[in-house]
């Protein structure tokens, strides 16, 4: 596949456009050094102001801004709203489909609607991948070998019908409603890829942060030594979902579980006070903002011996990334420290409307959402997945610790011993499966 030469993962000393003056058929910026011939047969009414963002070193701070919030504030609604993982993905996507429209409805890049947008589909592309592990039980393996796929797709036929990838010449209506569904794809596979990441290795969440953090950096090397900028720029786009995804995991997990300890709430709105402040930078500086450029302006052709040769560089990258999770999922997995050791407190035994009454059914929902995911997820298989998903159980408890309890030191005391009992058999050194479903079983049961 031959990409367009425009793009480019960073793009140092971006220009940007004064004033909205451009005519809406003019050549949008870094179109390459001639015009496509499918494009010299549109008309000018056809054309419209390029609608997506230069790619400078900001686009990158605040797309994994986007993907860091979308991971943390798609929890907190999970574990916070109470209606459930499907209906909250319903919710969301019928938010997607409201700030999309407004996206669309625009005649030119408008920094807050464009990246509102890409929060909403982080948001929602992470609730996707979560109904198919946690409500579907399907493997992330194959999850992530389904939108890997579908991507494929979407860019297969993007590109046939445009003879272009690149999002410097999104000036089509066409060409814009690929480019989204290519960006909610993306969320999606790098939500799957990430939790599958942590699936085969048990990596703390800071450690995870690593690994996609040292492809994007191989990518910008492979970008500066002369690979496809194209290529270049889509894979450092899907990595930087999970890189984000960690990164939220880092901050909001508790500090026993190896994170910060911020809670999934104040990270949300760290990050989005974080987007707020350099979407308000970037409307006032137009810092990122495409203008038209001259043909002379247009960047350099490619050297085509030299992309095969960085082509063959990246597969080499997939192959020794390939090789460090395979060494990684077969190191020992240690527990949580000392959980194993922790004897689960003595309690009456309660009717499962003695130990959920006294507390607001909303919060028992919530509870009932996360423990019914993981047991999904240990079902399909996946041990590792269950264990990740019961932290964000073992988090919600404990931050609602001081409003519950007060309520029922009984009901409360005994709905934690039997939260202690999944926790410790999810997180022993050797879990036994039988074991884990019933204590899970065994809790959902007295959650109603």
């Amino acid at each position: 596949m031959t990409y367009e030469t425009s793009e480019s993962p960073v793009v140092p000393g971006a220009r940007t456009q004064q004033g909205d003056q451009r005519r809406a058929g003019e050549q949008p910026a870094g179109a390459g050094s001639h015009r496509l011939s499918s494009e010299s047969r549109r008309t000018p009414a056809r054309q419209m102001l390029n609608k997506v963002p230069e790619v400078t070193i900001w686009f990158w701070i605040i797309k994994i801004l986007c993907t860091t919030v979308g991971e943390s504030f798609a929890d907190w609604i999970n574990m916070n709203l109470g209606v459930g993982l499907i209906n909250t993905a319903l919710i969301f996507t019928a938010v997607l489909a409201g700030v999309l429209v407004w996206q669309l409805s625009t005649k030119r890049y408008i920094p807050f609607v464009y990246w509102l947008t890409v929060v909403v589909v982080s948001v929602t592309g992470t609730l996707y991948t979560d109904i198919l592990t946690d409500s579907q039980g399907v493997p992330l393996a194959l999850s992530s070998s389904v939108f890997a796929g579908v991507l494929a797709v979407v860019f297969g036929i993007w590109y046939a019908r445009e003879r272009t990838l690149s999002v410097h010449s999104i000036t089509t209506r066409p060409r814009e409603l690929f480019y989204w569904l290519a960006v909610l794809v993306t969320f999606a596979l790098g939500t799957a890829t990430g939790d599958w990441t942590l699936d085969l290795t048990g990596w703390t969440p800071g450690v995870s942060v690593l690994l996609p953090l040292g492809l994007i950096v191989a990518i910008v090397l492979g970008w500066r030594l002369g690979a496809n900028a194209v290529l270049s720029f889509w894979l450092a786009y899907i990595l930087t979902r999970p890189l984000g995804a960690n990164l939220g995991d880092w901050l909001g997990s508790p500090s026993g579980d190896g994170g910060l300890g911020l809670g999934t709430a104040v990270t949300s709105v760290i990050f989005l006070a974080a987007i707020l402040a350099t979407v308000v930078y970037l409307t006032l500086s137009r810092s990122d903002v495409i203008e038209t450029h001259s043909l002379t302006d247009a960047p350099h052709a490619l050297d085509p011996a030299r992309e095969r040769i960085m082509l063959g560089y990246y597969a080499v990258v997939a192959v020794a990334t390939a090789a460090l999770l395979v060494w990684a999922h077969q190191q020992p997995h240690a527990a949580a420290a000392g959980e194993e050791d922790t004897p689960a407190p003595v309690t009456a035994h309660l009717t499962p409307e003695e130990a959920t009454s006294p507390f607001p059914p909303s919060e028992i929902a919530k509870f009932r959402t996360i423990t019914a995911g993981t047991l999904a997820r240990l079902n399909a298989g996946n041990q590792r997945a269950a264990t990740t998903r019961v932290t964000d159980l073992e988090t919600a408890w404990d931050d609602d610790q001081p409003t519950l309890e007060p309520k029922s030191e009984q009901s409360w005391h005994f709905l934690d011993s039997e939260i202690d009992q999944v926790l410790k058999a999810l997180r022993a050194p050797n879990p036994d499966k039988t074991t884990e479903v019933k204590a899970l079983n065994t809790l959902l049961t007295s959650l109603g």
